[in-house]
């Protein structure tokens, strides 16, 4: 499929350069002559690069280049920014902006053929990622559906562990990643016998033994994320223990990632206020006396004691339907 690349110049001459070359490159030239309708035509026709003037009348190349890169749906198309002005402080302007690469005119045909060629393999690279990210949520909410009684779940999780995580102090980047892995956390489960799964009654030990599998199935499952150095460990460790009783590593205390000590908390509160196949919902008041009677033992004491709060306080974020259907675009 033939890419295409957006031109954004004001002089008209610099673009007929432009997209002569490009056409005889083989790519689709889309061309805007200033920043404002260069942003209209993104909106519509989503390029693979986009090759932009600094020095434009009204909204300027950094200014562009700012407002495609603080978008989550375009932040991921290549800027390479054009310029007579070769010197430091533009380039510094352009990385503050997000720019991913710089060319000066007048231009060097072998050197612009192949700084297009680099950048476009980095784009078809970042979309195979995409994809693969956007097939691994999808696995995620497949465990989710094998079970009616966990309908929403992943989605509470995911809700819930957003806003303790902020509550926690950790930065926004951060909270973001245990998200991720509420809603990831159990997709591990889909290489576990649905005979496992749905056993109304206790698990023999061999059994309990594969149902353990799952964080490791889980964290191998998204090795190939962007976010799998961050959310990897949340995935693996989220049934570790406060007193290192826990699986699969026996992990104790702080060396527990911190992601991962907010979905255990979670993971069991949600657990025990839902219909199972196997009991009725324990109700809030029981689920808190059990998370306070395990504060310190399975779960850490300091977010034990920070989600109680935000329980009682009547603070507890419930995600509606809406609000999930957004998540599950934002996530993709």
């Amino acid at each position: 499929m033939r890419e295409r690349i957006l031109v954004v110049d004001d002089d008209p001459m610099v673009r007929d350069i432009l997209v002569r070359f490009l056409q005889r490159e083989g790519y689709i030239a889309l061309v805007a002559s200033s920043g404002g309708e260069a942003l209209e035509i993104v909106t519509h026709q989503a390029p693979d690069l986009v090759l932009l003037d600094v020095t434009m009348p009204g909204l300027d190349g950094f200014g562009v280049c700012r407002v495609l890169k603080n978008n989550a749906r375009t932040a991921l198309i290549p800027v390479t920014m054009l310029t007579g002005l070769d010197d430091r402080d533009n380039r510094q302007r352009g990385l503050e902006a997000g720019a991913d690469d710089f060319l000066s005119k007048p231009f060097d045909q072998p050197m612009l053929r192949a700084r297009l060629r680099s950048q476009l393999r980095i784009k078809h690279l970042t979309d195979q990622l995409e994809h693969t990210e956007s097939v691994i949520f999808s696995l995620a909410l497949a465990v989710e559906v094998k079970d009616s009684y966990t309908e929403g779940h992943l989605w509470r999780l995911s809700e819930y562990g957003h806003q303790l995580a902020l509550a926690h102090g950790l930065p926004t980047d951060e909270a973001r990643f245990v998200r991720y892995g509420g809603l990831l956390h159990d997709i591990g489960k889909i290489g576990v016998s649905d005979t496992i799964l749905s056993k109304n009654g206790p698990l023999t030990p061999g059994e309990y033994a594969l149902m353990q599998e799952h964080t490791h199935i889980g964290a191998r499952i998204v090795a190939p994320m962007r976010f799998a150095p961050q959310v990897g460990p949340i995935i693996l460790s989220h049934h570790e223990f406060w007193n290192g009783c826990g699986y699969p590593n026996a992990l104790a205390g702080e060396q527990i990632p911190v992601g991962a000590r907010v979905i255990a908390v979670l993971d069991s509160y949600d657990a025990m206020t839902t219909d199972r196949a196997y009991r009725s919902s324990l109700g809030r008041d029981e689920a808190i006396r059990r998370l306070r009677a395990g504060s310190g033992s399975q779960w850490d004491p300091t977010l034990i004691d920070l989600f109680v709060s935000i329980v009682e306080r009547g603070e507890l974020v419930q995600p509606t339907r809406a609000q999930s259907a957004d998540r599950k675009a934002e996530s993709q």
